[in-house]
């Protein structure tokens, strides 16, 4: 049980992923009748992946096409050692470069593609961080602000802490961490904006879930504060004085100084309360990390 602290007075300053297996006869035979598409994504006509040169050499050519900085063409050379090549040595490392070519020429979708069809046939490999990584990256590319749709923040978030739980010591995990980091805070900010909104016309319950989502889901962003205040208030409009008082015990426990701990102090003492945890309260179970009822 918490006991009640007074505020201290302080300045308020894609496309569907390709699983596709090992070339096959039937694979093989829709590529010899000039199927129109790539199974690759790349959406020109599947002959243009076709060649009779080694693997090598399509290999050294996609490489020089990066260094020129014509990634699309390089990607779709890449391709073609997968295609023509499926059990040399460079048919493995080609898959996850010709996501990486995807990446750099902007075509998103078609690195996402390219790079989880990495991961399935190779997921222990060297390049399976590289290519995680580059989901990710292909997703946070285009995330928006707050106010629009986070749909490409989920999956970007989901894409690194895949990355931090499976490759955690490789080359790309300090900046998975950090770009995890601002999309949760991205994410808990957007749900901030809505409850905000909800809030203001008085439609409470729905408030409440979103600053809900927040305290149970990105508690680490600098968000939480807020929506523990949030908290307090709906709970108090809506007579449910435990959750309330829960809020701001809460809130004041964790965080003494936060300007929001005031504003929920505040809204309790006009009704001549205190901030006061019950064991009872979702808020209790979560933050104490036995979970949300």
């Amino acid at each position: 049980m918490v006991s009640p602290r007074k505020p201290r007075h302080t300045s308020a300053c894609q496309g569907p992923a390709a699983r596709w297996p090992v070339l096959g006869v039937s694979l093989a035979a829709c590529l010899l009748a000039g199927c129109g598409s790539s199974i690759f994504g790349g959406g020109s006509d599947s002959s243009e992946l076709m060649s009779t040169a080694g693997p090598s050499s399509i290999y050294s050519d996609a490489d020089a096409l990066i260094d020129e900085g014509d990634y699309q063409k390089a990607a779709r050379k890449y391709e073609q050692v997968d295609i023509n090549h499926p059990y040399s040595q460079e048919a493995r490392r080609a898959i996850v470069m010709s996501a990486y070519a995807y990446y750099k020429a902007g075509k998103y979708d078609e690195a996402i593609g390219a790079a989880d069809r990495y991961l399935t046939l190779h997921p222990g490999t060297q390049e399976a961080a590289m290519a995680q990584n580059i989901i990710g990256m292909a997703y946070y590319d285009r995330v928006l602000d707050p106010k629009r749709d986070q749909t490409f923040a989920r999956r970007g978030l989901a894409a690194y802490d895949k990355l931090l739980q499976r490759y955690p010591n490789s080359r790309y995990a300090a900046e998975a961490s950090n770009r995890a980091r601002i999309l949760r805070d991205l994410l808990a900010a957007s749900e901030m904006q809505v409850g905000r909104y909800y809030l203001r016309r008085n439609n409470y319950l729905a408030a409440i879930n979103r600053f809900r989502t927040v305290v149970t889901q990105y508690q680490t962003t600098e968000q939480v504060e807020e929506a523990l205040m949030r908290l307090t208030e709906a709970y108090m409009a809506l007579g449910i004085v435990n959750e309330a008082q829960t809020a701001a015990a809460v809130l004041g426990h964790n965080f003494p100084d936060s300007r929001w701990y005031k504003h929920a102090y505040g809204l309790l003492g006009k009704r001549g309360l205190e901030p006061q945890e019950h064991e009872g309260s979702w808020i209790t179970r979560t933050w104490s990390g036995d979970g949300e009822a």
